[in-house]
């Protein structure tokens, strides 16, 4: 499996040096257009290799992606914790009613039925 795993690794590295070394030429980034940058006075921008904007954009696209997954899967981890919290209250509970029910002497039998049923 680990073989499996460092093919795909190579794989994907070997892709993005081709993407890499395809996309060399360097591109312009406006933040605003032009027009709008005249308008407001100000304008920035900044000349960077056209994989390097490619390559920004998917790891912004993955990471916008796993936040609005972790921002919707809330309620289900919320559910889920609240009912890990219950089964270990109501775990305690039968457990303090089991000892309460074993100290008491006038159910004996049901003692002993307890203690039958667990060593089956």
């Amino acid at each position: 499996m680990r073989y499996i795993r460092y093919a795909v690794l190579a794989a994907i590295a070997v892709t993005l040096i081709t993407v890499a070394l395809a996309n060399r030429a360097t591109v312009t980034l406006n933040l605003l257009p032009r027009e709008l940058a005249d308008l407001s006075g100000y304008s920035f921008s900044v000349t960077l290799p056209l994989f390097l904007v490619i390559f920004a954009g998917i790891v912004a696209g993955l990471l916008i992606g796993f936040v609005w997954e972790w921002m919707r899967e809330h309620k289900h981890r919320a559910a889920a914790s609240s009912g890990r919290r219950e089964t270990k209250k109501l775990q305690r509970e039968v457990s303090r009613l089991k000892d309460n029910a074993s100290k008491s002497p006038a159910d004996e039998v049901l003692a002993l039925l307890e203690d039958t049923s667990h060593t089956r």
